[in-house]
């Protein structure tokens, strides 16, 4: 019963975490997808679409929502296959060397990648390296040994499933050398085994999913880390990380910032009152990040990008852009927006969110928002778009 809930869970698991890596565009340039030496591994889907606008938060928040409900399910499947670590003679054929080389991948990968997605979204980075460059090699060789393991064993778990409830013959190959032949009175019955993993996963439910689903239902996500509404106002919204955190200083984003737009040989440079005048637009998006969490729609007003490219000369085909934020260093401080993005009517440079001028923390003075996309490729402190040339 473990072992189906896996089987289905985990494949959910997989194909979204493969739509998580679209969404981030890893082919339009380096700064989307620093993996390094991923080679073929680093195929993606299609080009991430910015319709429906919804699409990452609904993808993202069941890939975390589903990665933390199982959690249960595999303690307890490690739990109940513990007797199989034991068997002797440990090899009796080519196939069982396999099977067993596919098992210490496949315990090890599940852990590594549990372990690494539940800090994640704790942003309790302690493991060395990138999240993203570990996440994604470990996702591999655990999906490698997994469809190993699902190869030698689908056969005999739907045998063990048929056979319903009733205890197998010890000897028997349904046992699977999981059943004792002298065993102990139980202290728990198979339905009550079963029944405190769901109760389990249903609680790690009711205390996660609510970062993700929103309205009064966020109040009960008791264990994600934007759970809570940070505060009141237009600006009263989740974000990852301050300006304060990542060295943003007063001077940074003060009279003196400027926003470079450059694309098709030309360049301008305009001042906050500038871009103010410019001819504004509204959107009604949501922020969703790859932890899981993700806000409301907010009513966000701007520039679209592509009238700041037609500054430069640009029309209606307008090219993807390297958006670049005055952020010093670290991961996402700039990012490349593919052409279709850049052309949808909703893609802004925001400068006010819910009536209200953007907040240091929200990105002021301007931020990218952008339908469907990853959080972290919402640039906020935006100091340069450069529409079309290499990034």
């Amino acid at each position: 019963m473990f072992g189906t809930v896996l089987l289905f869970g985990v494949t959910v698991l997989f194909v979204t975490g493969l739509l998580s890596y679209a969404a981030y565009n890893p082919d339009l340039a380096a700064v989307n997808d620093q993996t390094p030496d991923k080679g073929w591994l680093g195929f993606y889907l299609f080009s991430w679409p910015t319709s429906p606008y919804w699409l990452y938060r609904v993808t993202q928040g069941v890939h975390v929502t589903l990665g933390i409900v199982l959690v249960p399910v595999l303690l307890a499947k490690l739990w109940s296959v513990i007797p199989k670590l034991f068997v002797w003679p440990p090899v009796r054929s080519a196939a069982q060397v396999v099977e067993r080389l596919s098992l210490l991948l496949l315990v090890g990968g599940a852990g590594f990648e549990f372990v690494t997605g539940i800090l994640n979204v704790q942003l309790h980075y302690i493991f060395p390296g990138s999240f993203y460059t570990l996440h994604f090699y470990g996702a591999w060789v655990f999906v490698g040994a997994f469809a190993v393991h699902v190869a030698f064993r689908l056969k005999r778990a739907v045998r063990a499933l048929r056979a319903g409830p009733r205890q197998p013959a010890p000897d028997s190959l349904e046992a699977a050398g999981l059943v004792s032949p002298r065993p102990a009175a139980p202290t728990m019955s198979r339905r009550g085994a079963l029944g405190m993993v769901g109760l389990g996963s249903l609680a790690l439910f009711v205390v996660t999913a609510g970062q993700s689903v929103g309205g009064w239902f966020r109040r009960t996500a008791l264990l994600a880390p934007r759970s809570q509404e940070p505060g009141f106002g237009p600006n009263g919204f989740q974000i990852n990380k301050t300006a304060a955190a990542v060295g943003i200083r007063p001077s940074d984003i003060g009279p003196a910032w400027r926003l470079t737009v450059r694309g098709a040989g030309r360049q301008t440079d305009l001042t906050y009152d500038r871009l103010l005048a410019l001819p504004q637009s509204e959107a009604l998006l949501p922020i969703a990040c790859v932890e899981g969490w993700s806000t409301p729609d907010q009513r966000w007003s701007g520039v679209r990008l592509t009238d700041l490219a037609a500054l430069v000369g640009l029309g209606a085909h307008t090219p993807q852009v390297l958006v670049e934020s005055v952020q010093r260093g670290g991961p996402f401080s700039s990012v490349v927006l593919s052409a279709h993005q850049v052309r949808d009517d909703r893609s802004l440079l925001a400068v006010r969110v819910n009536g209200a001028v953007l907040s240091p923390d929200h990105g002021y003075p301007a931020r990218v928002i952008v339908p469907g996309a990853p959080g972290v490729h919402n640039t906020k402190w935006v100091t340069r778009l450069t529409f079309g040339e290499p990034a």
